[in-house]
């Protein structure tokens, strides 16, 4: 790899208006990209509608024939008095149209006025090539970056140069691992430099000359140019009808129907230098660079902090998923390896086995020889097996030292992008909740006229309601979750009867794979149904609350998103570990559901295997329609609609034409809402992985393979459908580190339970180590098994054909510990049960309480802080210290005669605006 710079930053716009065809970095000039001197750049655009005049469309409409005699007719039908009722009708409607467009004008015209106030340049496009379509271009100067920068205390690179030097005591290992890892590196500046650290510093206009200001035009990227001009929109208010209208109420109101900052060029861009965009697009966007590592600094400095975190989390987690992967595929490989060797599955597929088994439905099932399960017994010793015991644990421990890793990680990241010191600030106030207090105000004034109105909030007994909507929605989701299990026990029971009732012999014989296998999938189409529907709904109901800030709104957005979900995902798999198979009764006393459909069992060898189709259909098939198909279909098919509708409407300019300008082409592209679907998508994955993996194994590699996708289907997206999102400053991820925490945990717990209650694994200690005579598992089957004596069924409960295998049946076995129908108490629950249950409990205890303190343990030895970070971040405060003294040094060598202090602090309030 050539250590020369491949990619440079470049400035987008021309220092000169004598050039104008070529940039700064001396590749052809974008159009759309600066104002039209062709010199101030644009930091950011706000759109709105333009409503054209007749005779602005059709100028020569004054001057016909058919405009003489419709005016003439219209000055007719007004002295007459007696228009038609359509004309008067319309003619109300235009004129409230008319007057509300006005109204938008006035509003936009104030707003834009208060901006110049602030020092912000404006630039208006109302003929670009989108018809309807007004463009309002922003240009951030000098004097207002420098002020808004130390308002919002940047950290800004100074002179000082920061040399770590490396104290590791393993310096050939890892610059050994280095080199290894050379050919993983995208092809990025920041891959290539990995000591020189820019020292930074809070920007101040009186410490100017601790910056290298020599580059004044790239010195505030175009990231924080976006940022800057954000802030000083939501800083700005306009005062109409005695309502302080914000940004955010004027972009709810339509009066501004978007807002967003440019993309810094064409991702097919034929410059030499190529700008950020395009190196993102080709060294991380690319699906040829699935190996490489995310230029995570490029990504943060093109999107801000919040989605830079994002990615290199989803790295972080896509690179531990590695390891849980390798895990999982060996804990497969050894069941596949030690399935013949498995002593119950050999008994089960004996052909001399003749235990004739217990019909598995009413009627319509007959009896059936024990050896018929010989393939689910083999299939299900795959998962259930004593390597899955110890996969549970290593996943436990795998997620504490993810965490572990992540906060670690965060740490590096809040030093190398001068975050350590960032403390999130309150937002204003959201436009729902300013209109809120509002009508609170007016409320009160309507009542007390005389009250004091400055300090009115919305209280929780004005969101009482909102509350109480949420707790009925929450109930009745949960029920709606349950009847849909229901509706699937019900399929599975009727299903099995009509197939066992078939006279097709491959039909009766595939009976519960194939009911097992469509109820699955129909689970799966409701779930991905519900899962748009929740998100509304969550929506909704989140509004309903009003929350007060952005931050605010955002976490009790997710929290009841992440619920909804969570529940619609998992309701199903929670039945099939814990329910199914438990509540059944015996034979001769079933159990039935509404009286008429007999409760579900499972297998022979448990329903640890339906537990393992369940879970991998529903993962899988989230992550191929949902994750992948969906994020690569949509986006596809939006663009031919616009392109369809382009050819189709007169006037309309191709979005995808190389004809539009920056800001036209940006304004084509899809708006970008929050990183909430993205982590939501990741967090449920997260439970799949971590929550039944003692039932699948292979959980962690399908989700690896969905994650190297994903990555580059999300960079693709940001890069090339999405609109460049506003820049987020942020330290962490935010309560999606909470749930994740409170995941890791839960999966102990669950896993435990399945362990102990959905597999064989503890009746098989049980009974080699207390009731086996030669302390091996021989007999295992024939001791599981208990009798049942046919003339005891109920009823109408007994098989149609009972002579279906030939021969009549006197006794038949069932799965359960109960005493025989020939004893005192007959087909009562025997002292075996009460012994596994018993062990079962002692095993959730043991197994519960053993992986939280080793989990406990790494997190008390893993420090949260790498030791190397703490020293850099010393030294680097105190060079800090000493370049700074340096420098007032020679600032007070160099300028002996200082101004006075009052004259000092008189000009330094002139830079302020006075309407902040």
């Amino acid at each position: 790899m050539s250590q020369d710079r491949k990619y440079a930053a470049v400035s987008l716009c021309p220092k000169s208006q004598d050039i104008l065809t070529l940039d700064a970095g001396g590749h052809p000039y974008q159009p759309g990209v600066c104002f039209q001197d062709g010199i101030r750049r644009v930091d950011y655009v706000l759109t709105y509608n333009v409503k054209k005049s007749c005779r602005a469309l059709r100028p020569s409409l004054s001057i016909t024939a058919n405009g003489f005699f419709r005016r003439l007719r219209r000055s007719l039908q007004c002295c007459t008095g007696q228009p038609s009722g359509a004309n008067r009708d319309s003619a109300v409607e235009k004129a409230a149209l008319d007057q509300q467009e006005e109204e938008k004008r006035l509003l936009r015209d104030e707003f834009e006025d208060n901006l110049r106030e602030m020092g912000l340049e404006l630039e208006k496009d109302e003929h670009s090539k989108i018809p309807g379509v007004g463009f309002l271009k922003i240009h951030a100067p000098w004097d207002v970056l420098c002020r808004e920068a130390e308002f919002l205390k940047l950290k800004m690179p100074t002179k000082e140069v920061y040399q770590a030097t490396s104290r590791s005591k393993m310096v050939k290992l890892k610059g050994f691992i280095e080199d290894l890892t050379k050919p993983l590196l995208p092809d990025v500046e920041e891959s290539r430099t990995h000591n020189p650290k820019h020292v930074c510093y809070p920007f101040s206009r009186e410490k100017q000359h601790l910056f290298d200001l020599s580059d004044r035009e790239n010195f505030f990227d175009t990231k924080t140019r976006g940022l800057i001009v954000f802030e000083v929109l939501k800083r700005t208010k306009c005062m109409s009808s005695e309502d302080d209208v914000g940004f955010p109420s004027l972009l709810a109101k339509g009066i501004y129907t978007s807002a967003y900052p440019l993309h810094d060029g064409d991702v097919d861009d034929e410059a030499p230098t190529p700008n950020d965009r395009k190196i993102l697009y080709n060294e991380w966007a690319s699906y040829s660079s699935f190996y490489k590592f995310q230029p995570i600094g490029l990504v943060r400095k093109y999107f801000g902090d919040k989605i830079g975190l994002y990615f290199a989390w989803l790295g972080l987690y896509t690179q531990m998923l590695i390891f849980a992967s390798v895990v999982g595929v060996l804990v497969f490989l050894y069941g596949c390896i030690t399935v013949d060797h498995d002593i119950p599955s050999m008994e089960i597929c004996d052909k001399r086995n003749n235990i004739t088994m217990c019909p598995m439905c009413d009627r319509a099932c007959g009896y059936w020889k024990l050896k018929m399960a010989c393939g689910t017994a083999r299939a299900s010793h795959l998962f259930d097996n004593t390597a899955t015991v110890l996969f549970s644990v290593f996943m436990a421990l795998w997620a504490s030292a993810f965490m572990e890793n992540w906060k670690r990680k965060q740490m590096r990241l809040n030093y190398k992008w001068d975050l350590a010191t960032f403390e999130e600030e309150e937002d204003h106030p959201r436009a729902d909740y300013e209109n809120k207090v509002k009508e609170k105000i007016l409320k009160r004034i309507e009542k007390k006229p005389h009250k004091e109105t400055k300090t009115v909030k919305l209280t929780w007994r004005d969101r009482c309601p909102a509350y109480i909507t949420f707790t009925v929605s929450m109930l009745l989701m949960f029920f709606v979750s349950l009847a849909i299990v229901l509706a699937i026990v019900i399929y599975r029971v009727t299903t099995q009867a009509a197939l066992q009732m078939s006279t097709v012999s491959t039909a009766r014989s595939n009976v519960r794979l194939t009911v097992v296998s469509t109820a699955v999938i129909i689970n799966l189409v409701v779930i991905l149904i519900l899962d748009e529907v929740y998100a509304k709904v969550a929506v909704w109901l989140t509004q309903l609350e009003v929350p007060k800030t952005d931050t605010s709104y955002e976490q009790r957005l997710i929290i009841k998103t992440f619920i909804l979900k969570f529940l619609n995902s998992f309701s199903p798999i929670f039945y099939v570990a814990f329910m199914r198979g438990k509540l059944i009764g015996r034979p001769g006393k079933y159990l039935y559901v509404l009286g008429l459909y007999r409760m579900e069992e499972c297998a022979h060898t448990g329903c640890l295997m339906e537990l393992c189709i369940q879970l991998s259909i529903t993962m899988l098939g989230k992550q191929l329609i949902q994750n992948n198909l969906f994020e690569i279909g949509i986006p596809k098919l939006k663009k031919l609609i616009k392109r369809f509708k382009s050819k189709r409407e007169a006037g309309q300019q191709d979005p995808f034409s190389g004809n539009l300008r920056r800001y036209e082409k940006d304004h084509f592209l899809e708006p970008f809402g929050s990183l909430n679907p993205e982590y939501m998508e990741m967090i449920i994955q997260y439970g799949f992985v971590t929550l039944f993996v003692a039932s699948f194994p292979l959980a962690p590699v399908f989700a690896l393979l969905n994650n190297v996708l994903e990555i580059r289907l999300d960079a693709k997206k940001f890069i090339a459908e999405l609109r460049r999102p506003v820049p987020a400053r942020a330290k962490d991820i935010g309560i999606w580190y909470n749930i994740l925490s409170g995941l890791s945990k839960v999966a102990i717990v669950v896993n435990a339970f399945v362990i102990a209650f959905t597999s064989d694994f503890i009746p098989r200690l049980v009974y080699q180590y207390g009731y086996s005579p030669d302390g091996t598992m021989h007999g295992f089957i024939n001791h599981t098994l208990s009798y049942f004596n046919v003339t005891h069924f109920e009823p109408n409960t007994d098989p149609l054909q009972p002579f279906h295998l030939g021969y009549q049946v006197n006794v038949c076995r069932f799965k359960d510990y109960r005493l025989a129908p020939w004893s005192k108490t007959p087909y009562e629950v025997s002292k075996i049960y009460w012994a596994v249950l018993a062990a079962r409990l002692a095993f959730v205890i043991i197994f519960q309480n053993v992986v939280m303190l080793m989990s406990d343990f790494v997190d008390w030895v893993v420090p949260d802080i790498p030791k190397e970070v703490t020293i850099r971040i010393y030294e680097e405060k105190k060079q800090m210290v000493e370049f700074f003294l340096k420098e007032e040094q020679c600032k007070t060598q160099s300028l002996p005669n200082i101004a006075p202090e009052g004259d000092r602090d008189q000009s330094n309030n002139q830079a302020y605006p006075q309407r902040l």
